[in-house]
Formats: structure tokens, sequence, C-alpha cells
């Protein structure tokens, strides 16, 4: 029984995938747009065969993102890379199906090899496009605000003189886990200052950061949105490449409880995991995850904890949570919602076991997709 598999391990759920594409697809077709996948929210390219059968495409931000789109979704990707250099330049145009710029001096500079590339594959060119920076910030986190002032990506309105030769469409992103009505306010800043060039284009890349599947998600508003904006600029492809909307609530970590210890008062259950190691968007961010063993709220009144992680990272915890009994030595905890931006960012600092992989099926069955040990570890040091 995978409930008594060893901890610690993710749990990914295929009948909640399953859920997500559902929404997914429906947000398309009723809005006549494209949705496709970021890999920096999820790369596990053991569930791809669920994302195949939906025709879902991805987008790539490395060449290594490229070659997982081309070889597990057989999909040529949408491509974004702060800067291309000619290590990778090659690469991304073999890989890629479209090209998104960060500047106009990255684009001018690889524009004759992307000319060169197109004239030998007249069959499959790739489409080239700028990032531009609408300067609209909806993201209350400055780590995840892509227009906060001094931003490193796309190009300002008073750059962009005009539209240089060969730019065929326009990438922008400024949300992240937001709502449709943040999308509403970015959309009204790309439109008052990028909207001459919008009709001059062949497709426009939304970004990231729809969370269309979360539960309080206005979907019937992005839907009007999007056709909104398509009945004013019919001849643009509208793209939109969120992460988390396709893994959200979707998978768990399952820890185990190793010890208990109290300092000034407070009680710390030490659990055989680590948001630094395995939960890091918990300490970014930050924020608190649900723990489904745990009472909703924290209520002194009850057996409540500090949760800290096993690294020896002293900042290795996130709040307390409360129990209807004492935490003992090989109970259980159940991180909720870690499968978009947590598998993806794990890492293996202090050498800390890194969890399994397991997948269940639509049917119930459990599948172990991967066990590391110490030579996966030894492996990525030299």
């Amino acid at each position: 029984m995978f409930k008594d598999y060893p901890t610690p391990y993710f749990l990914v759920y295929e009948a909640r995938l399953r859920r997500n594409l559902d929404v997914i697809r429906h947000v398309a077709d009723a809005a006549g747009v494209s949705i496709i996948m970021a890999f920096k929210a999820n790369a596990l390219w053991r569930t791809f065969p669920v994302f195949r059968e939906y025709g879902v495409a991805s987008t790539a931000s490395s060449v290594n993102e490229m070659l997982l789109a081309n070889d597990e979704l057989g999909r040529r990707a949408h491509t974004y890379c702060p800067a291309y250099t000619d290590a990778t330049i090659d690469a991304f145009l073999s890989g890629s199906s479209h090209i998104s710029f960060n500047s106009l001096r990255q684009y001018l500079r690889f524009e004759p090899k992307v000319k060169a590339y197109n004239s030998a594959h007249p069959s499959s060119p790739v489409s080239c496009g700028l990032r531009i920076n609408p300067m609209c910030s909806v993201v209350d986190t400055g780590i995840y605000d892509p227009c906060s002032p001094g931003s490193r990506f796309g190009v300002v309105a008073d750059d962009l003189h005009d539209l240089p030769d060969g730019i065929e469409g326009f990438h922008f992103h400024a949300l992240c886990e937001s709502s449709s009505y943040d999308l509403e306010k970015v959309l009204d800043s790309v439109e008052s200052q990028f909207g001459k060039y919008l009709p001059r284009l062949k497709w426009i890349n939304m970004g990231g950061g729809h969370l269309m599947t979360r539960k309080d998600y206005d979907v019937d508003h992005l839907i009007s949105l999007l056709r909104g904006f398509k009945s004013r600029y019919p001849g643009i492809q509208v793209i939109l490449e969120p992460g988390s909307a396709f893994t959200w609530q979707t998978g768990d970590l399952i820890s185990s409880v190793v010890d208990v210890v109290t300092n000034s008062g407070i009680s710390t259950a030490i659990v055989d995991v680590s948001f630094a190691c395995h939960m890091p968007d918990c300490l970014e961010m930050p924020y608190k995850p649900a723990v489904s063993e745990a009472l909703p709220d924290v209520d002194h009144s009850k057996p409540t904890y500090r949760i800290g992680g096993n690294s020896c990272l002293s900042g290795d915890f996130v709040g307390d949570w409360s129990f209807e009994k004492a935490l003992s030595i090989g109970d259980r905890l159940t991180f909720e919602d870690m499968n978009h931006y947590t598998t993806v960012k794990t890492n293996m600092f202090n050498g800390i076991q890194h969890p399994s992989i397991l997948y269940q099926h639509i049917d119930g069955s459990v599948e172990v997709l991967r066990v590391f040990d110490y030579n996966d570890y030894k492996n990525r040091m030299s």
C-alpha cells in the first residue's frame, strides 16, 4: 500500500491533472486562443502522456527545457530567454517554433542567424517576437514582479521607435498566480503603450501567471476579456503560457516527524523534508502551506507546533500549525499543493534525502516514478 511507502515522497494525482487540463481546454476553445504549458512550473516528464492527450505545447526558457519539449511532448517550443548567446542560439533555432527576444540588441545581434536558418528551413521557419514591458505592476511580491522599476525584462515603449523587420509577435509577462482582472489592467497598459504596433503582428504571447484553475478564478471574465482583445485585433493569434494553472493542487509532499524540540516556549516538530530544499517557494514568496493533518487555523488551546525542516539552515521553517493531539515521532504530515513550482525547484542542499516521486493513476494505482539515492547527490558534484 503506497500510504506505507517510506517518506519523504511527492505524490502526484492524474485525476487532478486532468481536472485542470479540462478547465484549460475549455478556456482555450471558448476564447479561441492557444494555452501552452511553462516548464518552469512543471517538468515531471513521466506525467506528460496525459498532457500529450490534450495536445499541449510548451514554452521554454533554456536549451534543456526546449529539448524536453522536443523529446517528451514531441513539439517545438515557444522559447523566451533573457539572453541568447553564440553557444546557444543554433540549438534554440533548431528546436523552437517561436523565439522571443528580450531586447532590441539581442534581436539585431542574432537576426542574421534567424534569416539564415529560415532560408534553410522554409517548411519550418522560426517566428520571432520581442518581449515588451508594459511597466504595469500587479504582483505584490517584488521577487516575482517583472514590471518593477529597473526590471531587466523586455523593451519599454519609450525605447521602441518602430517595429524591426522580422518581428512578428510580442511577448509580455506581468502576472504571478494572478486574476483575470489583473490581466485586464495589464492589457490596458499594453494597448495604450504598444497599440499602434498590434495590427502589424501575427501573434501575441500574454505570458504566464493566469491561475485559471484556482476555485475563485473568474473563468468567464477571462474568456470575455480574451474574446474582446481578439475582436479588436482579429489578425493576431493569442497565446497564454501559464505555469501553476496546469498543476495547481495536483500533488502533495508526504513527510514524517523525526523529532520534537522546545526552545523559549516554542515547540518545533522536525520533519524529514526541508522547506529550503523541497518547498523553497514557501521561503521565497513567502507563504504557509496547508498541512492535511493540521487544524484549519492556529488554536493555541490545542497542541501547536512550528514545523522545521531537517537541514542546518536556521530559517528552515514556516509558521505554526495546531493539531487535535500532540505530535509523535513517526507521525506523517502531508504538505498540500506541492507540485507546481516545487518539484522543479528542489535542491540537494545538505545532501538531505531527496523525496521520491509517486504518481497515482486515474484508476487509483500508484506508480513509483523515481527514487533518489546517494549517486544522484554525488553526480551533481564534481
